[in-house]
């Protein structure tokens, strides 16, 4: 690796930008780059599981994987993340919807069975699950230039650099200089787990502390079965219930794969908290044999992942809300000595798609389109 100029701070779904971030920098013939990861893989909210129990991690290669992260995008309305994903040569498919649905309005009533409906724009899905696109951009990257299991922890602003602290899981810690950073890191995780010095204005770190960061709060279960049985049913696998503990389900089967079921919790994150993972699954199970029948309670494998555990996800705060969808963050740049030195990218700073993965895709572009004309022009 070339001594970096730019540090690229995540590699998450907001760091979705990050990986994005570095293949438009490679692009461009722009290689003095650094891109810092905290967990051991790139992806972060972005991630696909294998239907086997073993591969829970997500770190598995192959297609036939299912979504604990973001699961679908709209081709229609997001051309920019659609052409992406044409140009990296991604498979993709459509949300299955044909069937009736099922409503559960209360806990004293049995599920009712209503007519399903088609969702416009169209929903679509990647085979191989979304990780699909952030492995295929990380394969388009240098790997000598991606750090991963280590955290960045501070920035220190000296008089013409930056100088990046950050640490690993055993702690050890090093510094490097650079002369730009792309923050690829949620406002309200960045607020807190990052400590700049100087210290950002204060109305201006209370703004990031306060930007939601979308989807924190949410839990998310999938069931892996070996047909799509609720299918043969005239179901569509999708159902909403007052019941719970899964507001929202829908069918998670992989197209040429597996057969599966998944849901968003509709139980409040501090309430999650307190309740073992164990007791979570059976309940789900529970759940899906009440609206799918016996065979849904038996599922090959089965999954959580409770986002607002993850610290590399959610702080504090994101326990007390339900991730409300405010709008953009507040402006990228940090005012005062840092608006030269610092430029963030992550999804929630997107114009038309904050929190989204097609948002995670322009912040990035518009990022990197600011800093290479200021890089090209200290070149000259």
């Amino acid at each position: 690796m070339r001594t970096p100029r730019i540090a690229i701070v995540g590699g998450g779904l907001s760091g979705l930008s990050g990986l994005y971030a570095a293949y438009l920098l490679q692009q461009q013939g722009i290689g003095d780059y650094v891109l810092f990861e905290a967990r051991e893989t790139t992806g972060g909210r972005i991630l696909s599981t294998s239907g086997q129990e073993t591969a829970a991690n997500g770190s598995v290669n192959g297609l036939d994987r299912f979504d604990l992260g973001p699961t679908w995008f709209w081709p229609d309305i997001q051309a920019e993340l659609d052409s992406v994903i044409r140009d990296l040569g991604i498979a993709r498919f459509e949300q299955h919807q044909t069937g009736d649905m099922l409503v559960e309005r209360s806990h004293d009533q049995a599920p009712v069975r209503v007519h399903g409906y088609t969702n416009e724009p169209v929903s679509m899905r990647l085979v191989g699950g979304m990780a699909a696109l952030t492995d295929a951009l990380a394969a388009e990257l240098d790997e000598n230039s991606i750090i991963t299991g280590e955290a960045v922890r501070g920035l220190r602003l000296g008089a013409h650099n930056v100088e990046v602290r950050s640490e690993d899981s055993a702690g050890l810690a090093r510094t490097t200089c650079v002369d730009h950073v792309l923050l690829a890191l949620p406002p309200r995780l960045a607020e807190a787990t990052v400590r700049f010095e100087p210290p950002l204005p204060a109305a201006f770190a209370q703004q990031w502390g306060g930007t939601p960061t979308w989807m924190a709060p949410h839990a998310k279960y999938v069931a892996t079965y070996k047909a799509p049985f609720w299918r043969e049913m005239g179901l569509s696998g999708e159902a909403r219930s007052a019941r719970g503990p899964l507001g929202e389900i829908h069918d998670a089967s992989m197209e040429g794969g597996s057969a599966a079921l998944f849901g968003f919790f509709g139980v409040p994150a501090n309430v999650r908290r307190n309740v073992p993972e164990a007791a979570l699954r059976a309940h789900c199970r529970s759940q899906l044999a009440r609206l799918f029948g016996p065979l849904a309670a038996t599922p090959e494998a089965d999954f959580i992942k409770d986002w607002a555990r993850d610290p590399y996800t959610a702080t504090g705060d994101d326990y007390d809300g339900s991730s409300p969808h405010l709008g953009v963050a507040p402006v990228n740049a940090p005012p005062g000595p840092w608006q030269a030195f610092v430029t963030s990218i992550a999804s929630e700073w997107s114009r038309q798609f904050p929190g989204y993965v097609a948002g995670a895709i322009e912040a990035a572009r518009i990022g990197v389109e600011a800093l290479a004309a200021r890089y090209r022009r200290t070149l000259t």
